[in-house]
């Protein structure tokens, strides 16, 4: 399977979705989170410091529920408008507007 490249707004969800995680788990160790969540310590360390801006939604799912954070949490978190930064048009909308 080929994946296509991230966008820049990817990288930024990537790095808000891995502090936020970071900040939920307090104290925990990453390790303890890591098991509790059925995944590894190297994954839970990658995605907290944004080197894996896209994880499985299981994955993120497991970790929110292991840090006692809601899935809506983590949405409203991850996509946030950032100040100062313009909403990016979706292709897929503007392509649609073109096809007659």
């Amino acid at each position: 399977m080929v994946r296509l490249p991230l966008t820049p707004e990817d990288v930024e969800r990537g790095q808000r979705l891995g502090a936020l995680l970071r900040r939920a788990r307090g104290s925990r160790s990453m390790l303890e989170t890591a098991l509790d969540a059925g995944v590894s310590p190297e994954t839970l360390r990658k995605i907290e410091t944004g080197r894996v801006a896209t994880p499985a939604f299981s994955t993120i799912a497991a970790i929110a529920d292991v840090v006692g954070l809601s899935l809506d949490a983590v949405w409203a978190e991850i996509n946030r408008p950032q100040p100062g930064v313009e909403p990016v048009q979706d292709a897929r909308a503007t392509s649609d507007r073109l096809v007659s």
